[in-house]
């Protein structure tokens, strides 16, 4: 083995840094030498403005992008939900591991008598999951809730809301996930959730070639169906868009649902497509253009109309 040290690029947050580590261990059992480099990002520093008020896609992203373009590391780690769907010259997507779930939960602080009650408070700060609440539940309000999964956890704990709206994933990665939980089975989760991706320069061979060694191949198909999707409705981060794709081994097809929202959640376009898995290259695409022909481009047109407000 050649004695190079990948440097790991991640995030300081708890999550972050809990990935940044599954992947270490992964490339040590392979016989690797790593080192884990923390940066914060904007995303992680701003904490007043929602999401898509940044006006960023990539918030999460940019800081360690610049970090692996200067050379400071060799490869980064994202949840890879964060991630924009067009990477920046130069990096390309070096493996993605085995999902973990991609379901969303609501995380609720006394019973959920508040489901059935009008005007109560659910805090999110996705425009998905404020979109998807809100079509179900026209009669709630929903509450910005930003910082890392623990910052929002005590923010729940702290508040008057009914709930909040979070990853399965993230809060079982750092055994954070309360008995006060419920899965949103209902809800379609954010193309790629519960997935993690390994990023690399596109010209490091050696980490390119060591990262490889991580990928499952499974969990990439399905995330670039939900990704393609995304990209051929031009959502970027900030659309509400959710997508999941799933391989049925026993029958060897690819179950995808898809769904975009107006940011209301009034108006709802859903699409539901099986195919033989040898078809899959193009699941996204089609299924993206399917919700744009019966409407879709419309409501895309207003989410971009109400964001540049």
């Amino acid at each position: 083995m050649v004695n190079k040290t990948i440097r790991i690029g991640t995030r300081d947050s708890e999550l972050a840094l809990w990935q940044a580590k599954t992947v270490e261990k992964q490339l040590n059992d392979l016989g690797y030498k790593t080192e884990i480099i923390a940066v914060k990002s904007d995303g992680d520093i701003v904490l007043d403005k929602p999401l898509y008020e940044l006006g960023i896609t990539g918030i999460f992203t940019k800081t360690l992008d610049v970090a692996m373009i200067q050379g400071k590391i060799d490869i980064a780690v994202h949840s890879m939900k964060d991630v924009p769907t067009l990477l920046p010259n130069g990096i390309v997507q070096g493996a993605v591991l085995e999902r973990a779930s991609a379901f969303d939960i609501l995380v609720y602080k006394e019973n959920l008598d508040f489901l059935t009650e009008e005007n109560s408070v659910i805090a999110s700060s996705s425009l998905r999951r404020k979109a998807s609440w809100l079509h179900k539940y026209p009669s709630h309000k929903i509450e910005d809730i930003r910082g890392n999964v623990n910052t929002r956890l005590q923010k729940v704990a702290d508040s008057n809301w009914g709930g909040a709206i979070f990853a399965e994933a993230g809060l079982e990665r750092i055994n954070l996930k309360p008995e006060k939980a419920i899965i949103l089975d209902w809800m379609i989760p954010a193309p790629a959730q519960g997935a993690m991706v390994v990023v690399c320069n596109a010209d490091d061979f050696f980490s390119l070639d060591a990262v490889s060694q991580l990928n499952h191949i499974e969990t990439e198909i399905c995330t670039y169906i939900e990704r393609q999707f995304l990209r051929t409705l031009e959502g970027g981060c900030t659309a509400p868009i959710g997508a999941i794709a799933t391989y049925n081994e026993k029958e060897d097809v690819i179950d995808f649902t898809g769904v975009l929202l107006s940011i209301d959640g009034k108006q709802k376009l859903e699409v539901t497509k099986t195919v033989a898995v040898s078809e899959w290259k193009k699941l996204g695409f089609h299924a993206a253009q399917e919700i744009l022909s019966n409407g879709g481009e419309s409501i895309m047109l207003s989410i971009k109309n109400e964001i540049k407000k």
